[in-house]
C-alpha cells in the first residue's frame, strides 16, 4: 500500500510542478503621484519635520484637499505598498502610469531609487508605462508648484525658472529650483531605463512598435538597439516627430505584458502641443501604428502560445458602470471628467485586435468594465485603484490555466503616514491668524490611512466637486432634503413637482400612509451625507460598503427602487424631477456594477466570476 502511494506521488510530481509553473503574479500599482517629499533641493532646505532630524518638501494640505490627488503622504503609501508585495513573494510590478507628482527630474530620481531598493533586495522586476502626469509634454518644459509648504505655515512658491510666476501677498518669496521643470521622454526613458522603458538581459524577450526583428531571430543586442529613443519615434506631422514608448516584454516564460504608451499630443492652433489627458480617445487617430502593432502582437501571442496581458494608463471601456451619458444629463458636458470616458471604438477595436484582459488607472478608481463581441472577441478593463486616493490599493493579478484572478488589495495602515501632519497644524493656524477660508482640521485625526484617503475625498467633495460639478438651482433643492424626504418623494405619484408635493402637507400626509419603512430612520441621514456615498461607490464600487452603515444602503436600495418604478418621474417636464430620477439611476449603475474586488475571468470565454 506505502510503495502504491509513493508511486502515485511520483506520478502526479510532474503534473503538480507544470500546473505551478504556469501560475504567475502580477501587481499593478497606478497613480502613485510620487513627490520625494525628502529629495534634496539645491535651493529650498524645506521645512523642518517636528519629532524628526529632516526637512520635508511638500505642499500644503489646502493645495490636496482641492486635487483629486493627494502630494505627500504617498511617499509613505509607496514603501507600505511595496512591503506588501514583497511579503507576498510577488516578482513582477507593473505600474500603469502617473507614477511621479508631474515627471520632475527630482521625483524620478526619487521613484528611481526606491524601486531600485526594491529591485536589489527582493528581485522584483518593476514595468513601467507612461500617464499623461509623466511626460506632461514630449519634451522638457519648465514648471513648478506655487503650493509647496514654506516658513510659517505660508504659500511657498518654487519654479524651474524666473518669470513663470509672481508671488501674492501671504506668500514666500519664489525660489528657483530647475530640477522642478517638467522632463519629456528622453530625461524618463533614461532615468527609468531599467523598468522595462529598455531592454534587460534578464528578460525572455522585448520589442517596440518600431523593431524590425522576429521572436525567433530575436537577441539582446537588438534588442539594444531598438531601444534608442532615436527608434522609438513617430511622425506626428509633416514637422515633428514623437516618442513612443511602448514595448512588449516577455519578463518570465509564457507571460507577454504589453505596455502600452497612450499618451497623444495634438498640434494646437498656438503651435503649442495638447496635454495627454484623453488618452486612447486621440491615440486611435493619432498612433495608428500602435493599433496596428497591438494586433500583431496578439496574434504573435496566440500563435507561441503566449498569456497577453495589455496595460495601460488610459481606460479601454467606459469606467462610470455605463452611467456616463446620464451624467452628462445630470451635471453637463464639461463636468465629472467626462471627457475622458473612452469612445466605444476603443473597446471593439482592442477587442477584435485580440486584447483579452487590460488595467489601466488615470481616473483614481476601482472598477470592472467589459464589452463583448461574439465569436471569442471580448474585452475587460480593470481600473487599479490609486494610493494617492480613495479608496487606496492595488490590483493582484494570478494567472492560472487560461484564468485570471484579480484581487484588489487595499492599504488600509501605512507607517509614518502622520508624519507631516505637525506642519499642517503650522498651516492651518497661519490660515486661522489671517481669516482666510480654512480646510476642516479634522482630517489630521485620522486613524489610519484608509480613514485619512476617505476624510480627503470628503473634503473634495465639498471644495471642489459640488461647485465646481453640481448645477447650482438642483443642488440648493437637493441639499434641503434628509432620507425621509427622498423617501417620500420616490413614492408620490401626481401632478404637483417635487417643490410643490413638499409644500402640501395633506399630499405628504397621504404618501406616508401608503409607505412602508420608518421614516423616521431615514431622516437620520441627509443629500449631503448621500452625496458623499454616491462619490464613494464611485471611486471604491463595493469596497465602499464598508463605508457607509449598512441600514443607510438598504435604505438607498429602497428609495431608488421606488424612484425607478415610479412613472410619474418618466413622463415629467420639471427639471429638479429629471434630475432627481437620473442621480437614483445612476446610483442604481454604482450599486450593481461587475465584481470589481475579487473575480476570476475565463480567457477563453470572457465569463467573470465573483469571488467576494
Amino acid at each position: 500500500m506505502l510503495k502504491q502511494f509513493f508511486f502515485l506521488i511520483i506520478l502526479l510530481f510532474p503534473l503538480v510542478t507544470k500546473a505551478q509553473e504556469k501560475s504567475t503574479q502580477i501587481a499593478f500599482v497606478a497613480d502613485i503621484h510620487l513627490l520625494d517629499i525628502y529629495a534634496d533641493y539645491a535651493n529650498f532646505d524645506g521645512v523642518p519635520v517636528p519629532g524628526t532630524n529632516k526637512k520635508a518638501k511638500i505642499r500644503t494640505m489646502n493645495a490636496q484637499l482641492h486635487s483629486t490627488r493627494l502630494f505627500n503622504e504617498n511617499y509613505f503609501a509607496l514603501r507600505a505598498v511595496l512591503d506588501d508585495i514583497a511579503k507576498r513573494g510577488i516578482k513582477l510590478v507593473a505600474l500603469p502610469g502617473d507614477y511621479t507628482d508631474d515627471g520632475q527630474p527630482l521625483n524620478l530620481k526619487g521613484l528611481s531609487k526606491i524601486l531600485k531598493e526594491y529591485q536589489e533586495k527582493y528581485s522584483i522586476s518593476f514595468f513601467i508605462t507612461t500617464g499623461n502626469h509623466d511626460p506632461v509634454q514630449p519634451f522638457n518644459i519648465a514648471g513648478g508648484k506655487n503650493d509647496f509648504l514654506g516658513a510659517n505655515g505660508k504659500n511657498q512658491p518654487i519654479y524651474s525658472k524666473i518669470g513663470l510666476y509672481t508671488p501674492k501677498s501671504g506668500e514666500n518669496d519664489i525660489i528657483i529650483e530647475s530640477a522642478l521643470g517638467h522632463a519629456g521622454y528622453e530625461t524618463i526613458l533614461k532615468t527609468l531605463s531599467h523598468f522595462g522603458f529598455n531592454p534587460q538581459a534578464s528578460y525572455q524577450y522585448w520589442e517596440t512598435p518600431f523593431s524590425k526583428y522576429t521572436y525567433e531571430n530575436y537577441s539582446f543586442k537588438k534588442a539594444m538597439k531598438a531601444g534608442r529613443l532615436k527608434n522609438r519615434m513617430y511622425q506626428l506631422n509633416d514637422t515633428l516627430k514623437i516618442p513612443d514608448a511602448s514595448y512588449l516584454v516577455e519578463p518570465v516564460d509564457g507571460v507577454w505584458l504589453l505596455a502600452i504608451d497612450g499618451n497623444t499630443y495634438i498640434p494646437q492652433q498656438n503651435g503649442g502641443l495638447s496635454g495627454a489627458g484623453k488618452g486612447y480617445n486621440n491615440a486611435i487617430d493619432y498612433k495608428k501604428h500602435l493599433f496596428s502593432w497591438i494586433k500583431n502582437v496578439a496574434l504573435k501571442a496566440k500563435k507561441y502560445n503566449k498569456q497577453l496581458i495589455a496595460f495601460s494608463h488610459y481606460p479601454a471601456i467606459d469606467f462610470n458602470e455605463d452611467a456616463s451619458s446620464e451624467l452628462k444629463d445630470l451635471l453637463g458636458e464639461n463636468k465629472w471628467q467626462l471627457e475622458r470616458v473612452p469612445e466605444e471604438r476603443i473597446a471593439k477595436t482592442l477587442a477584435h485586435a485580440g486584447v483579452k484582459i487590460h488595467f489601466a488607472g488615470h481616473m483614481h478608481i476601482n472598477d470592472t468594465g467589459k464589452r463583448d463581441y461574439g465569436e471569442g472577441f471580448f474585452l475587460v478593463n480593470i481600473q487599479t485603484p490609486s494610493l494617492a486616493a480613495y479608496i487606496p490599493g492595488y490590483k493582484l493579478l494570478t494567472l492560472v490555466e487560461g484564468t485570471a484572478e484579480v484581487e484588489t488589495v487595499t492599504i488600509d495602515e501605512v507607517p509614518n503616514f502622520k508624519q507631516l501632519f505637525p506642519l499642517y497644524e503650522q498651516e492651518y493656524k497661519y490660515l486661522e491668524s489671517v481669516g482666510k477660508p480654512v480646510w476642516d482640521r479634522k482630517i489630521l485625526d485620522s486613524k489610519n490611512y484608509h480613514d485619512f484617503a476617505e476624510r480627503h475625498l470628503e473634503s473634495l467633495i465639498k471644495l471642489r466637486f459640488i461647485p465646481n460639478d453640481w448645477p447650482g438651482d438642483f443642488y440648493a433643492f437637493l441639499s434641503n432634503l434628509n432620507g425621509k424626504y427622498l423617501l417620500l418623494l420616490a413614492n408620490y405619484k401626481d401632478d404637483l413637482s417635487p417643490e410643490e408635493f413638499l409644500k402640501d402637507k395633506k399630499a405628504i400626509s397621504a404618501v406616508k400612509e401608503e409607505t412602508s419603512g420608518d421614516l423616521n430612520a431615514y431622516a437620520k441621514w441627509n443629500a449631503d451625507q448621500m452625496i458623499a456615498d454616491f462619490y464613494k461607490l464611485r471611486n471604491a464600487d463595493k469596497l465602499a460598503f464598508r463605508d457607509i452603515p449598512s441600514q443607510r444602503l438598504t435604505q438607498y436600495a429602497q428609495i431608488i427602487d421606488a424612484f425607478l418604478k415610479n412613472t410619474t418621474y418618466q413622463k415629467t417636464s420639471n427639471k429638479n424631477a429629471q434630475k432627481l430620477y437620473l442621480l437614483m439611476s445612476i446610483f442604481n449603475k454604482f450599486l450593481n456594477g461587475l465584481p470589481a474586488d475579487h473575480l476570476k475571468i475565463d480567457l477563453k470565454t470572457g465569463k467573470i466570476d465573483d469571488l467576494d
